[in-house]
């Protein structure tokens, strides 16, 4: 994994741009801490900051290869294969890297070789002899990708933060961006709060002429009938987990699992350590837990039980080296405004500072992790595909549950909901969600609309937890892998039936039985729970000082924009000890008010 950035301008000559690129280039030092490269000509300027993975002799980027030029961030899980029938063909390779196998691949397919990938990828490639940057995003994208127009060119980066440290772009919010930054829980394919800075979609390619810019998605999900039987299915999915495992593990540096308790990461870190013991190797697996947790814990319908004790159960039986990482509520606090700066936007609070915290102390053990993401959207493992409040609501599914738990208040002032009004955002992102459901003719109401589910959650709010693991991750210069994501078997899971998927009547019942022969039957079959929050109560007590702090600030950057008097009232209210996400609109408020500040915003709405 890698961080890249650059830009290209069809008028200007960019040979001597380096002072630029090179300040492009260190924003994302976090992201490439053990190398960096440049390439410089008079249309384009490439930079590149390396976190040694694969080949760490010759891989150095940006890397050349003919008539081409390569920055690229990511793992190509298939490229021994393509090596192999590229060498067919007559490709020389002088490296072992995937990168120069990318290269490869785009000399002989051009624009196409992107589907003959298989891997977490962002990439640019300057050609040449056509004169046209050519820029490519994985399926589900996992890894992210940036850019922003020009007069004359285009600018992009694996962060925002790369694309602003160009001179030709400003840090500009409009209404759509407020709505987003305040209310809105949601990922929208392409969008970021920022007016002129766009994200390449997932599976999506962008190239860049002295004609102007063209985009092209090259992969998407289709719907047709599954005619598999359970049996057939149920082999099909473990078929795949334990290919994708096992091409995910490859790395010249230790690979570890993130390993929760729950069906989905102690799938994967069962499968793991098997692999690796075929090869008299042990696994790492590495696990979250809070200081007091046991003392302070309730348990609700979102978290049944403490996830710690399932841990130990899963890494005994996988015989994996376990590692428990204990947070106190100080290091929270103290951590608090990191996930903003690494979105470049306000996060998510706890729920990433707590996950970088986890990826720092992994980072001293290992390079690589291998992680759980997607099963809950691929396979229906969320409690809102049960529920029918969430089911006939109209509007994204989680949203229901959001407002149960008073997570999802904008609080924002009556004059800043009326111009940035986020509930006809969500509306509006919503409605333009339910038009690309890739529908089934024929097919029953009821599961035309869980399909619709489906779609949401793959493309809406699974792309919220991919930016979160990304960036947490590669705070500290540590790449994670998430074997869930890969497409083939999204393509699959996405025609099975719910009646199969939910087989025993139980959230992700198909997958469960996939893992039949890896797991303990207890915790093969322990119910859905959700990443863990802190439960100690001097966290939510620290929050609640510093949010008041910011509220009676009159020189506050956040307070022209929200509620005050209401967040007052809200701040002074006793704190529910029943619910762990009371404190997440304060938490926003705090990262927002640093997000305004440290990157001088510059809000520009109309009525």
């Amino acid at each position: 994994m890698c961080g890249i950035t650059g830009f290209v301008d069809f008028e200007r000559n960019l040979s001597a741009e380096r002072p630029v690129l090179t300040r492009m280039a260190d924003t994302l030092r976090n992201r490439g801490p053990d190398a960096q490269g440049f390439h410089l000509a008079p249309r384009v300027a490439l930079a590149h900051r390396r976190l040694i993975v694969i080949d760490p002799e010759t891989g150095q980027q940006p890397m050349r290869f003919g008539d081409s030029v390569i920055t690229f961030n990511g793992e190509i899980y298939n490229y021994l294969e393509l090596r192999k029938e590229l060498q067919a063909k007559g490709h020389e390779f002088a490296t072992r890297s995937d990168t120069e196998v990318l290269l490869h691949t785009y000399a002989e397919w051009g624009e196409d070789s992107v589907l003959h990938l298989n891997g977490i990828f962002a990439f640019a490639i300057w050609d040449d002899r056509e004169h046209r940057l050519f820029l490519g995003r994985d399926h589900l994208g996992v890894k992210p990708l940036f850019y922003s127009r020009t007069a004359t060119g285009l600018v992009f980066g694996s962060e925002i933060k790369a694309i602003l440290a160009h001179p030709s772009v400003r840090p500009i919010v409009g209404a759509d961006g407020l709505a987003h930054v305040f209310g809105s829980f949601l990922s929208v394919p392409g969008f970021t709060p920022y007016r002129d800075i766009a994200e390449l979609p997932p599976a999506s390619t962008l190239t860049m002429d002295a004609r102007g810019m063209r985009t092209r998605k090259y992969w998407q999900l289709k719907s047709a009938p599954h005619t598999d039987s359970l049996g057939t299915t149920i082999e099909t999915i473990r078929s795949l987990l334990v290919d994708t495992v096992r091409r995910q593990l490859l790395a010249d540096v230790p690979v570890a699992t993130m390993l929760s308790g729950g069906l989905d990461s102690s799938g994967i870190t069962a499968l793991a350590a098997r692999e690796l013991r075929k090869a008299g190797r042990k696994l790492a697996s590495f696990s979250i837990d809070f200081e007091d947790q046991a003392k302070f814990f309730t348990a609700n319908a979102m978290h049944l039980s403490l996830d710690t004790p399932w841990a130990l159960k899963v890494a005994a039986h996988a015989q994996t080296e376990q590692h428990t990482v204990v947070i106190g509520p100080d290091a929270l606090l103290e951590h608090l405004m990191v996930p903003t700066f690494a979105h470049d936007e306000p996060g998510l609070g706890q729920l990433e500072t707590s996950l970088f915290l986890l990826c720092r102390e992994m980072k001293k053990h290992a390079t690589v992790a291998l992680s759980g993401e997607s099963a809950d959207e691929v396979f229906g493992g969320y409690p809102w595909f049960f529920r029918p409040e969430a089911l006939n609501a109209d509007t994204f599914p989680w949203m229901v549950t959001f407002r149960e738990m008073g997570t999802n208040k904008a609080n924002l002032s009556p004059e800043m909901m009326a111009k940035a009004n986020p509930s006809a955002y969500i509306d509006r992102r919503y409605r333009e969600s339910l038009a690309e459901v890739p529908r089934l003719a024929g097919e029953a109401p009821v599961d035309a609309r869980r399909r619709e589910l489906f779609y949401h959650n793959i493309t809406r709010f699974l792309p919220m937890l991919l930016h979160r693991k990304d960036r947490m991750s590669m705070a500290c210069g540590f790449e994670v892998r998430v074997p869930f994501c890969d497409y083939r078997l999204v393509d699959y899971v996405w025609n099975v039936p719910w009646d199969q998927k939910s087989t025993g009547d139980i959230e992700k019942g198909v997958l469960r039985r996939a893992l039949e022969d890896v797991l303990p039957h207890d915790a093969l079959y322990r119910k859905k729970s959700p990443y863990p929050v802190a439960a100690h109560p001097a966290y939510r007590e620290g929050v609640r000082q510093r949010v008041l702090g910011i509220l009676k600030d009159p020189n506050a950057a956040v307070r022209p924009f929200i509620d005050v008097a209401n967040l007052m009232k809200q701040a002074e209210a006793p704190i529910q000890d029943d619910n762990m996400y009371i404190h997440t609109p304060f938490e926003r408020i705090i990262q927002t008010e640093g997000w305004l500040k440290a990157y001088g915003i510059e809000v520009s709405i109309r009525a």
